[in-house]
């Protein structure tokens, strides 16, 4: 988090580009990001190797859009994210964030930027969850009355009066996810980054994140750019999708042509009330049977609810629940489905 007065600029400080709602808000125009490692080739001897990051990525973000920014680990999707904050220069390409330059005037970006990153936090270690607060009240200069309405508003939403005065060392994962959550929404940013924001939390707890998030789009017109690989996030929060694997964008658009692309499939668990022939459902094959449960595979570009209804009307049901694609399975299909066409 930036830190001292030196790096914030006055609340409510706006350039005459960052009025205009007319543009697009995040601008990549092929972005690349190297890195020079040094590996061990023999006892006394180093040689030095480059890393591909980021591979000459573009693509456009309009104000008040929610996008799904998704991959599998070292895919390049934080290196992204540290180059829009201005943590990282770009190796080549152009980066734009609401006209800014980050890497050039972080000072300037600064104070419309909220970034959330997974397991690292923002918020002061050993101090209770409200001091944490009201540093970010004091740094960015939030005129008092907002700071109130904004820090009352994320505590009623995400669950956080009992958490207030406890110290972060002591809250759970999940506890101070919703924390950091928070603070970095204290002030008002324009744009939010948010890397695995519901990681650790309970189904309730995801459920509140979820219409927090969709809340503050729809009421604020905040910009977000989400990184999870849950992708019920991606399918309750963002009509857009974008897939990177190493560092390339290999999809952009919405997340059903996705799934068609990748040809990948969701899993329906059904358990019977006895164990029972495998069931016979249009659009559905049976992958697993296990005494009364079985495992079912369908199209994740279709709905859920004709074979639910369906297997309903047809046998004896106790339970069942949908289980979601993972993101490495549905790009290995693309891959191999761009393989076969080459």
């Amino acid at each position: 988090m930036a830190g001292g007065d030196s790096f914030v600029p006055e609340y409510g400080e706006l350039s005459g580009d960052m009025r205009d709602g007319t543009y697009d808000f995040i601008e990549l125009d092929g972005v690349e990001k190297v890195f020079d490692v040094r590996r061990r080739t023999g006892r006394f001897r180093r040689e030095k190797h480059q890393v591909r990051a980021v591979d000459g990525i573009s693509f456009r973000v309009p104000r008040g859009e929610m996008v799904g920014y998704i991959g599998p680990n070292g895919a390049g999707k934080s290196t992204t994210i540290k180059m829009l904050t201005g943590i990282l220069t770009p190796s080549g390409g152009r980066l734009r964030v609401a006209g800014i330059d980050p890497s050039r005037d972080r000072t300037r970006l600064a104070r419309r930027i909220g970034v959330v990153f997974g397991q690292r936090t923002t918020l002061w270690w050993d101090l209770p969850l409200r001091d944490s607060y009201r540093l970010v009240h004091r740094m960015y200069r939030v005129p008092d009355a907002r700071f109130r309405e904004n820090l009352e508003r994320c505590v009623e939403l995400l669950d956080l009066a009992e958490l207030l005065e406890v110290p972060v060392r002591q809250l759970s994962l999940g506890q101070r996810m919703r924390g950091d959550i928070a603070a970095a929404l204290l002030h008002d940013p324009e744009v939010l980054y948010l890397d695995e924001p519901t990681i650790g939390l309970d189904v309730i707890s995801k459920a509140k994140v979820r219409d927090f998030l969709r809340d503050l789009n729809a009421e604020r017109g905040t910009t977000v750019l989400l990184t999870t690989h849950d992708l019920t996030d991606i399918e309750q929060l963002c009509k857009r999708v974008m897939v990177i694997d190493h560092g390339r964008l290999m999809y952009d658009g919405p997340l059903g042509g996705l799934h068609e692309v990748g040809e990948s499939e969701r899993t329906l668990v059904v358990d019977l009330e006895r164990e029972l022939p495998p069931i016979t459902a249009d659009g559905a094959r049976v992958v697993k049977v296990e005494g009364p449960r079985q495992w079912l595979a369908f199209p994740a570009a279709r709905s859920a609810a004709p074979l639910v209804a369906r297997i309903a009307a047809d046998y004896p049901l106790v339970d069942l629940s949908v289980r979601e694609p993972d993101i490495e399975s549905v790009i290995a299909k693309m891959y191999a489905e761009r393989s076969a066409d080459g």
